[in-house]
């Protein structure tokens, strides 16, 4: 339902003659009020079972009303059916003589065409990338705006932009310019690689582009929502994991109070919360560009939640690739030339607790398997950061350096090992984001060697959720190797 619901232009809302509005009725009017719709077509059903009493159709279209008002929405029209006997929906019928207002069929007919997009700055998340004889075509659905071939676009999150070549569609005219709503496929002047989950844009008009932003959820899930706990993320064909940073308030849809005090968000309830992501993503608020500011979570397998956003950051953080200006290799010709993507496998760990031997070991058993692979340590800190000493900001800015140089190697293709402590949460956080920042997504893998603290005094965050955490002590190294090798091949090939 809330996958649906996210796309949707129009609602129906069902209500029981003979139960009236209940709980769930006011729920789902909230849910719709969430995902940014503004009216609803409200249909009262099983009037039969009522008698088909003109009293009762007035009273719940009364009392439902009034509830859509206090919500912002608006009920376009109020209407009665028995969909057993077909009274009310493609034709009137007897029983219902006294009600002189449309029939579903004619108020679904009625529904106005989505507001024009063609105003609006271009929007086009990639589907799909189809290989034709020579051709790489990309095929998305122009979500908003226009397209042109001549138009130099913008692919984010990785910031690498070319012109439009051509516009490819299936069995249809040859045409130059296509608008929002359109399925498309487009042909690019220069071989970029690009893949599902960009997003296509002019650069004047670009989408923020952030790892962090504010949203009203509504929330099915059969776990509550809680911080810290790891979601995925849909906004369009965009995927990324995420987690809840903050909650900053919680409201019982039924009621549309605000639960004071509640730290987790539980089934059929709504909140406001802070959304952090593993990668950046493209992002708009919702009231600027609707298709860009809706979004989904998924919880396991299961869709959970959705809703808008509602706050980004004020910058626009268009990363326009400037590696793109220096080399006519892109990274999926180095994919394909080593046959494995670059990655970086984040070592972190006590001192002691045997970073540098596993490097060893994985290094080697990867270069036998033909994987070009490098190993970061002491090599860097006796040279690059030889200037560095032992503060805590020293060790902050020693660690952002590692991050810099493993990004530079895995987009070079290449699988980067880093044998470096880094003591904090945040430091390591902060590799991350660096080495994905490009949006294609070198795979990051950080790998918690756990050992006992053997001293309270020593400086040390643990991860709270590692990729690959390995119990040093009780597995030995070459198991460890084991796990590590398999997790990374998953990822690489």
């Amino acid at each position: 339902m809330v996958t649906g619901a996210a796309r949707a232009d129009a609602a129906v809302i069902l209500i029981d003659a003979s139960e009236g509005v209940q709980e769930q009725s006011r729920r789902h009017g909230y849910l719709l009020r969430l995902i940014g719709l503004r009216s609803a077509l409200v249909v009262v059903n099983k009037m039969d079972l009522v008698g088909y009493s003109r009293d009762v159709f007035e009273r719940v279209g009364a009392e439902y009303r009034e509830f859509l008002a206090s919500i912002g929405l608006e009920a376009s029209e109020i209407l009665p059916i028995s969909a057993r006997h077909g009274d009310n929906v493609a034709s009137r019928g007897d029983a219902l003589s006294w009600y002189t207002g449309s029939t579903v069929l004619e108020a679904f007919e009625a529904i106005p065409d989505r507001e024009s997009v063609v105003g609006e700055a271009l929007r086009l998340p990639i589907q799909d990338v189809y290989r034709f004889d020579h051709r790489r075509i990309l095929a998305g659905r122009v979500e908003s705006g226009t397209v042109t071939v001549g138009d130099q676009v913008l692919f984010l999150p990785s910031g690498r932009t070319s012109v439009i070549r051509s516009i490819e569609r299936w069995n249809a005219p040859v045409v130059s310019r296509v608008s929002g709503g359109e399925p498309v496929g487009i042909t690019l002047a220069d071989q970029l690689f690009v893949e599902r989950g960009s997003v296509a844009c002019h650069v004047p008009s670009a989408p923020t582009l952030t790892t962090e932003f504010t949203a009203r959820i509504f929330w099915l899930g059969r776990t509550p929502l809680t911080t810290g706990r790891r979601y995925k993320l849909k906004l369009v064909t965009q995927e990324t994991e995420c987690e809840i940073k903050s909650i900053e308030e919680v409201v019982d849809a039924s009621t549309v109070q605000i639960i004071p005090g509640a730290t987790s968000v539980c089934t059929n309830d709504a909140a406001k919360v802070v959304i952090h992501t593993r990668r950046p993503v493209a992002a708009d608020l919702f009231e600027r560009i609707p298709a860009t500011g809706r979004l989904v979570l998924v919880d396991g397998f299961d869709v959970a939640g959705g809703g808008i956003i509602v706050s980004v950051p004020d910058h626009t953080a268009v990363a326009i690739d400037a590696s793109a200006n220096l080399t006519q290799v892109v990274r999926g010709e180095r994919h394909f030339r080593h046959g494995h993507r670059g990655a970086v496998i984040w070592l972190t760990g006590l001192p002691g607790s045997g970073k540098a031997t596993l490097a060893r070991i994985l290094e080697r058993r990867l270069f036998e398997r033909g994987t070009q692979v490098f190993v970061l340590g002491e090599n860097l800190r006796s040279g690059l950061s030889a200037d560095l000493g032992v503060s805590a900001a020293d060790r902050t800015e020693l660690i952002r350096r590692v991050a810099e140089v493993a990004r530079l190697f895995a987009e070079a293709g290449v699988v980067c090992i880093t044998t470096f402590t880094s003591r904090r949460r945040d430091d390591r956080q902060r590799a991350r984001e660096i080495v994905q920042a490009a949006g294609e997504g070198a795979p990051f893998c950080e790998v918690y060697l756990e050992t006992p603290l053997p001293d309270a005094t020593i400086a040390y965050e643990p991860p709270a959720q590692p990729d690959l955490s390995i119990d040093v002590v009780q597995q030995p190294v070459e198991e460890s190797a084991d796990r590590v090798l398999e997790r990374i091949l998953s990822t690489i090939r």
